[in-house]
């Protein structure tokens, strides 16, 4: 008996000590549940109001009102004076939708944090995949911290934040099948881009990849070795499958075929590349920490053995050329880099045997077994549920910052309605298209690759005070106009005859033209004066 008492004891020691480990694993957070909430905490109690810095999110919103007020995408601008109204392709209808039905529940609070949780489960994927190539932990931890601070100059409420997150849901998923999972697990790729073809132009980037893994397979089956060649004819004879899957999913979107060709229509378009921001390329003049994760693979592609498969190397070049061109692309090439890197580092890092290198190995390798034991999303949904419960209460709130965007501008529009034509330029025209769509039509906004290259030069040339800039004005019989207020144009106006300021902040200034027909406005508002700047900054 007391042997068998013993036992007992013994026996429910170590139950207990399992359930403890059991629990333990649901409450310890893994290494990916921090960064994400690192990152989601950051945007929801630091800079989520930097997610609304640009006006765009104002418009994308109110397009989403029109398709679920008509059930219908627009096939024609909406929000300009111009006539005939211009064609316009408005691909991005279901990403819309779902920032207008966020907006109507939770407002622009609501945009701002969801976004942010977009943007943390981009990396919290991210850190997953590179857990999946066998390497440091404490290497994976660092490259997933650099790819995070490489990433923030695009952290925008806008659609393009469904690309990424379909970027590296397609990496993982066309990783994991070139490592050897499973074929079925390709699946997912059509029935996510039945999504991304309808929430952004980003789509094409997944045939970019798709591609590349096609054609590394096919390098592959010619030149691999032999024993490795069958394998990669089947992976193109599969892949090649899945290539018309997500080719004849791209089909169900409103425009059809033609919104395949829409993205090569948009980068083709010289000028609009040259001129708009996030088409530019990045300048490397600045401290960009996307710089350093290029020379961190250069530096790691001389000193490692281990060679560059196919596949990698075409992601390098395709991804590389996209980032130099464009730097809202910047992102998505750290993205892909982030395996490759950690790989290239493991190899490098495996032929080390000093002191310093068996430490982190072995740290390392703690850190991973522990790591491994976390399977709970506890923390993620405690995160999440705090950030909901702050911006329930009032704790947290955002909005378009009234000390960027004219706000109190589009106030006094609202009280005292102007008639006629205006000029705007495109932040402006985004907030009034959030704000007073109902009242005022714009003359430019976001939408430049729908505007065209030639509205787009003559609104330049305004904005530059190019020759034949008059013209334009009276082209499209402007009789008022809404500018930042430490613009050059501005400047001009407030010494011009044949304009007079009626409202002026910080931020925007309004003219109207000495016209009869504004002379209640003149009359009303001829006391008002520019309010003092420091015409060292920067101005539009």
């Amino acid at each position: 008996m007391h042997v068998s008492c013993d036992t007992n004891t013994g026996s429910e020691r170590l139950y207990g000590m399992k359930q403890a480990r059991k629990f333990s694993s649901y409450v310890i957070p893994s290494i990916a549940d921090i960064l994400f909430l690192s990152v989601f905490l950051y945007l929801a109690f630091s800079i989520g109001q930097g997610l609304l810095n640009d006006a765009d999110a104002g418009w994308h919103i109110r397009v989403g009102e029109y398709v679920l007020n008509t059930r219908s995408v627009p096939r024609y601008d909406i929000f300009s004076f111009i006539t005939p109204p211009i064609p316009w392709t408005a691909h991005e209808w279901l990403a819309e939708v779902v920032m207008a039905m966020i907006h109507q529940n939770f407002g622009l609070t609501g945009i701002a944090l969801f976004f942010s949780f977009m943007i943390s489960m981009v990396y919290y994927l991210l850190f997953k995949m590179l857990r999946t190539c066998d390497g440091n932990i404490l290497i994976a931890v660092l490259v997933a911290v650099l790819v995070i601070v490489a990433s923030p100059m695009h952290w925008l409420a806008r659609p393009h934040v469904f690309t990424q997150l379909f970027l590296i849901i397609w990496y993982i998923v066309l990783d994991g099948y070139q490592s050897g999972k499973p074929r079925r697990y390709l699946l997912v790729l059509p029935m996510t881009m039945l999504l991304w073809v309808n929430m952004h132009g980003g789509f094409i980037i997944g045939f970019f990849l798709l591609g590349i893994y096609l054609i590394g397979n096919i390098l592959e089956a010619f030149f691999a070795q032999k024993e490795n060649r069958l394998a990669s004819r089947v992976k193109v004879r599969e892949l090649g499958v899945v290539v018309f899957l997500c080719l004849f999913a791209c089909l169900a979107n409103p425009r059809g075929y033609h919104l395949l060709l829409f993205p090569f229509n948009v980068v083709g378009n010289k000028y609009l590349m040259d001129h708009v921001v996030e088409f530019i390329s990045p300048n490397f003049h600045e401290p960009l920490m996307v710089k350093y994760l290029l020379f961190m693979l250069i530096g790691l592609l001389a000193l490692s053995r281990k060679r560059l498969s196919a596949i990698e190397l075409l992601l390098i070049i395709v991804f590389l050329n996209m980032a130099l061109f464009s730097i809202r692309h910047v992102p998505l090439f750290a993205l892909v880099m982030a395996p490759i890197i950690v790989r290239q580092a493991t190899a490098v890092f495996g032929g080390c045997n000093g002191r310093f290198a068996n430490l982190v190995r072995k740290k390392g390798e703690g850190i991973a077994a522990v790591d491994a034991s976390a399977r709970g999303v506890t923390w993620l949904v405690a995160g999440v549920a705090a950030v909901a419960l702050c911006a329930a209460t009032g704790m947290i709130h955002f909005g378009f910052n009234p000390k960027i965007k004219p706000v109190a501008a589009v106030e006094f529009l609202q009280r005292e309605p102007i008639q006629g034509n205006m000029f705007n330029n495109d932040q402006i025209g985004g907030y009034i298209i959030y704000a007073a769509h109902q009242r005022y039509k714009v003359f430019f906004d976001g939408r430049s690759d729908m505007y065209g290259v030639e509205r787009m030069k003559e609104y330049n040339k305004v904005m530059g005070f190019e020759p034949g800039w008059e013209k334009v004005l009276e082209k499209y019989r402007i009789t008022w106009i809404i500018f930042d207020a430490k613009s050059m144009l501005s400047r001009f106006l407030l010494s011009n005859d044949h304009w007079r300021l009626i409202y002026a902040d910080k931020v925007a200034n309004i003219f109207v033209k000495d016209i009869p027909e504004y002379r209640y406005l003149l009359d009303k508002y001829k006391d008002v004066k520019p309010l003092p700047h420091d015409y060292d900054d920067k101005s539009n």
